[in-house]
């Protein structure tokens, strides 16, 4: 696989993954996990996707969330919304389906990540629902378990202080580290991520991470290339433990995929 990411020249020398460029990392990644509300902004290229741009906000208690996507290249161009507001996950409907949804704009799947549609439809929303409602910063702990993980030294994000580690980790080899994991939550959060990984024919990830002075992760660049082309995002935390409130769209502007569709009187 070709390495993406230019962490060589200059780095402290720190190779193992129980070295203190690993300790920091982790130490990182398990305070920005415990935050109880997050926003932060991706740019880069998802295989067949092209292109992205995302601005995504996270409440934890009670989970509340928003994520809105721009896809900048490819047939899939356009802009898009996910909402998840007491447990029920809502998505902006694409312009040809407003009129077919008697002018909603939204779609509404429910509390359950699996269900049937009341065409017979069944459906799975489980990866949507994790997408709009994750703290990506769980993947920074993937970078403390590289056995090449080092300290590049001390760089400026977003006039931030930060201190800048890399290194390159492998999919089958971070898998089985999750063994070692005791946070449930945070095991199962990481295994959804390696998942989509997988599905990607990735095997490999080339991982930079930027710590800033409170010791919480500031950005964050995941790189990898598979079956469907390369991976390349960037996502840099903007703010943390703000007040988050999200509103869900209106009942009457609102399609539910589990009942009836009434294209007549909204």
């Amino acid at each position: 696989m070709l390495l993406l990411a230019g962490c060589g020249a200059g780095a402290s020398g720190e190779r193992s993954a129980d070295s203190p460029a690993a300790g920091a990392v982790a130490r990182a990644a398990e305070k920005t996990e415990a935050v109880t509300s997050l926003r932060y902004r991706v740019t880069g290229s998802f295989p067949e996707r092209g292109r992205i741009a995302e601005e995504g906000t996270v409440r934890t208690e009670p989970a509340v969330a928003r994520l809105r996507t721009a896809n900048l290249s490819g047939e899939e161009r356009g802009e898009t919304e996910l909402r998840l507001v007491d447990g029920v996950l809502y998505e902006s409907a694409p312009g040809d389906m407003v009129q077919k949804m008697g002018g909603r704009h939204w779609i509404s799947y429910g509390r359950a990540a699996k269900f049937t549609t009341d065409s017979g439809l069944r459906m799975d929303v489980a990866g949507l629902r994790d997408q709009v409602g994750r703290n990506p910063a769980r993947e920074a702990a993937f970078l403390a378990g590289a056995q090449d993980v080092k300290r590049i030294g001390g760089e400026k994000i977003d006039g931030t202080d930060a201190t800048h580690y890399a290194g390159t980790a492998a999919i089958d080899e971070l898998r089985a580290s999750l063994e070692a994991t005791d946070d449930k939550a945070a095991r199962q959060g990481r295994e959804r991520s390696l998942d989509q990984y997988e599905k990607l024919g990735v095997d490999e990830l080339t991982l930079d991470v930027w710590v800033d002075g409170d010791d919480r992760v500031k950005r964050l660049r995941t790189q990898g290339f598979g079956r469907k082309g390369a991976l390349d995002l960037t996502f840099t935390f903007l703010e943390y433990g703000k007040p988050v409130t999200i509103p869900a769209p209106r009942a009457d502007d609102t399609a539910d995929m589990r009942k009836p569709l009434k294209t007549n009187g909204r």
